[in-house]
């Protein structure tokens, strides 16, 4: 890898591909405006880091790899027009694990003096852009066991955008 070419990097839960593609279903039965996500690309991200140097990826698997929090369920529950037109699958209630994982991941880039967005957290897997604000539909619930964390790579490709897990780490089974 080219260590003086800039890194769009970002750490997510990576949507598993079943669901993904029930999600993706269900998303284009509704007839919801705007550019779909391909159905490859749904995750939900836990620390955008935009732009990196390619020289620090070493540095940030090793800043995420002890990290620890149990597997969870994930209920995304809710569809909410977010941002600038994105629509987007969130959980009525967010899992402590998750808040858990994320507060460890942020505090761990900032201290190595990543900078992140300074607006709370929000979870959600987004599933069109530039989608026209008004009424969503009601969706069904979607849900995933979530065991692992990644570092992905967003690339421009001919065709639009994609995802490359450059890492993972797995999360602990829950006590008890």
């Amino acid at each position: 890898m080219n260590t003086d070419k800039p890194l769009r990097l970002f750490f997510a839960l990576p949507c598993p591909p079943p669901l993904a593609g029930s999600i993706c279903r269900w998303r284009d039965a509704q007839g919801l405006a705007g550019r779909p996500v391909p159905e490859a690309n749904l995750h939900l991200t836990l620390a955008f880091l935009g732009s990196q140097p390619a020289h620090t990826l070493d540095a940030l698997v090793q800043l995420a790899r002890p990290l620890h929090t149990d597997a969870f369920v994930l209920r995304l529950d809710e569809l909410h027009t977010i941002g600038h037109g994105f629509a987007c699958l969130v959980p009525s209630q967010v899992p402590p694990p998750l808040s858990h994982l994320v507060g460890q991941l942020h505090a761990k880039l900032c201290a190595h003096g990543v900078a992140l967005d300074s607006r709370p957290f929000l979870p959600h897997v987004t599933l069109s852009r530039e989608t026209a604000p008004g009424p969503q539909p009601r969706p069904p619930v979607f849900e995933w066991r979530v065991e692992r964390f990644g570092l992905y790579l967003s690339e421009n490709v001919g065709h639009g955008v994609q995802y490359r897990e450059l890492s993972s780490w797995p999360l602990t089974a829950p006590r008890g």
